[in-house]
Formats: C-alpha cells, structure tokens, sequence
C-alpha cells in the first residue's frame, strides 16, 4: 500500500463529514454506490424507517439480509455513517440483540445518534473509531456486517483481523464492499479523491479471499455483483478531472471494477 494511512483516513473523513453535514445521500456523482436505498433493499424492509434514514445511504448492497440476523445477535456495523444498516439491523435482531455502529467521522456519529434518539431505539449504539482500532470487546460479536466501507480503509488486513478479533468463535462477517479484477492504472490508485469514491481503495477479489483466509477466516464466499451503466458513469465522471482514464476505457472499467457479496466465517 503506497498511500499514507493517515492522509486516506483524513481525506474520507473530510468527504462524509460534509455528506453528513449536507444531509443528503452518501451516494451519487461523487460515489461509487447505489443512490437509491430502494434499489438495494427489500421494499419491505425499508417501510419502518422515515424517509430521512432510509435515503442517506453509504452502500453499496445489503449486508443485513446476506447476514441472515437472527433474533438476540450481536452485531458489529463497520462504517455505520447515518445509521441506516444498523437500525435496520436492530429489527432482526430484536429487544433481546444489540447493534453497535463504528464510524471514524464525528459527524456521522452525530447523524446516527440523534436518529436513534428520535426514533427511541434503544439496542443500537454508536462508537466512534478506526475500522483498524475496532472499540469493540474480543469474541462478543456474532455477526460483523459491512457496506462499502472496508476498501476505503488503507490497511485492509487489519481492519479484518480486528474483525475476526471481535467475533465470537462460530460467528460470521456478511459484508458489500467494491472490489477489483484485475489491475487499477497507478494514478487511480493514488487519487485520494477516488478513496473516498470507492474506487482506488479496492483489492483484487483474489487479494481480499487471500486477506480474509491469512487473518484466520474459512469458508469464503465471493459473489460479484455488477454495476449499471448509471453507476458506472458516476463514477468516471467524478474521477475524470482527477485521473487518466484514456488507457482505462468504460468497457474495462465495467469489467474491473465491480460489488461484491462477502460471507466468512470463525472457527
């Protein structure tokens, strides 16, 4: 990894913070991710929650029905921003579970908390903190569930050890994140514009099998969910001022760069 750790983790906590602070969607022209909550989720899932919570999105899938929750789970939200994986988590996992969101950027941290206040859900809390550094007890969690947020993360094989760290023995990781097949040219790679597009910070779908199973995981499940031309095109076009794409053309792009479904287990 040629990237400072330090300055990726400033330059993603500067982009949400203002996404936070803007009140609008994670997604869109300056992500690689689903600007649509309604496109990600089962329609039925999403009915509970006001359309405030539902719309701000991070993600890039939906970790919460690839976890299967069931009722008195522990779960861990890697990246929680607005809180949205989290509450809808907490209906699953019902009064007897808990959900606790991590998220490095004190605004979203904000977000998350007044939402859970006003929507008086009491089995969820948010930690603030490195998906590295996770504030989060060794072997309590039963289920680790993430969207799109673990490949902005500049050192990936730690934030999985921590998450294999905090899990239970027997316990799992469900998580959506942007993974890559085959090689990104070198000037995405550096782009800190295009770590907190989604783009750049993404591994080889063969390195992230390779990560998982090196920090002790087994049973690795991959399975690539491909963007839609609307996605795609978002995405170029907030790299295009940033990088050189004349050598990496959308037709590759669309074959390289793609979602993923990701399941693990602890032994």
């Amino acid at each position: 990894m040629t990237q400072n750790p330090d300055a990726v983790h400033e330059n993603v906590r500067e982009h949400y913070a203002a996404q936070a602070a803007a009140a609008t969607s994670c997604c869109g022209p300056s992500s690689c991710c689903d600007s649509s909550s309604s496109k990600l989720y089962p329609v039925d899932m999403l009915t509970e929650l006001p359309e405030d919570v539902t719309s701000f999105s991070l993600g890039c899938g939906d970790p919460i029905t690839l976890a299967a929750l069931r009722p008195g789970q522990t779960v861990l939200d890697l990246g929680s921003g607005g809180g949205l994986d989290c509450f809808l988590a907490s209906k699953k996992v019902g009064e007897t579970g808990h959900v606790i969101g991590v998220d490095m950027t004190p605004e979203m941290i904000d977000k998350a908390r007044a939402a859970a206040k006003r929507l008086q859900v009491k089995n969820v809390e948010f930690r603030q903190g490195l998906l590295e550094e996770l504030p989060v007890e060794s072997n309590t969690v039963d289920v680790a569930i993430s969207n799109c947020v673990i490949n902005l993360a500049p050192d990936k094989s730690k934030v999985l050890g921590e998450v294999f760290r905090v899990l239970k023995p027997g316990a799992k990781m469900a998580v959506s994140d942007i993974v890559t097949d085959g090689p990104l040219p070198e000037d995405v790679k550096s782009s800190l514009s295009a770590w907190a597009g989604c783009v750049a910070g993404a591994l080889d779908i063969r390195e992230y099998q390779a990560a998982l199973e090196t920090a002790g995981f087994t049973g690795v499940v991959i399975t690539p969910t491909y963007f839609d031309d609307a996605i795609l095109d978002e995405a170029i076009q907030d790299m295009k001022d940033q990088v050189n794409l004349q050598a990496f053309s959308r037709e590759t792009i669309s074959k390289t760069v793609f979602s993923a479904r990701i399941v693990a287990e602890k032994p």
